[in-house]
């Protein structure tokens, strides 16, 4: 085989393997923002801001009086979107829910935290020595709290 053969054939071969790894899924490069509904703006901004203590980031004038946006973590944000009008049902830690990495051996910290602002919780300690400490924003999400595996 001449030269120039085999480098069709070799960028051939590379192609073919780039186009089968790519139709296994979706290539998901990172986690950009959850959306959530919620009844009362205001009472739920208040929350992420000043008890799980978000960063709020500017929202565009147009859409200032039915969102409001926070920093999760670098490039990660919660978008808060007025209009639940239904109670959130799957308000269950075993239900629907998200979850946050927490510091690891922050649990007491975070739960003297939460008794403090009067916050109700539930704690757990998993099954890998890490706890989570679940908490209900006012419109019934459960948010997890987790600390990173025990090592």
């Amino acid at each position: 085989m001449n030269f120039s053969k085999y480098i069709v054939v070799l960028l051939l071969g590379i192609s073919v393997n780039a186009l089968a790894q790519n139709s296994k899924g979706i290539p998901v490069q990172s986690y950009n923002h959850v959306g959530l509904y919620v009844k009362d703006l205001q009472v739920s901004a208040r929350f992420y801001r000043d008890i799980i203590g978000l960063q709020p980031l500017g929202v565009p004038d147009n859409l200032v009086a039915i969102r409001r946006w926070f920093q999760i973590a670098p490039g990660q944000e919660l978008h808060l979107l007025l209009g639940r009008s239904e109670p959130v049902t799957n308000n269950d830690k075993n239900g629907g829910h998200f979850s946050w990495t927490i510091p690891a051996k922050s649990a007491d910290s975070i739960e003297a935290y939460l008794k403090e602002k009067g916050v109700p919780y539930h704690r757990q300690q998993r099954f890998d020595g890490a706890f989570q400490i679940y908490v209900t924003d006012p419109d019934g999400y459960v948010i997890e709290l987790n600390e990173p595996k025990v090592q």
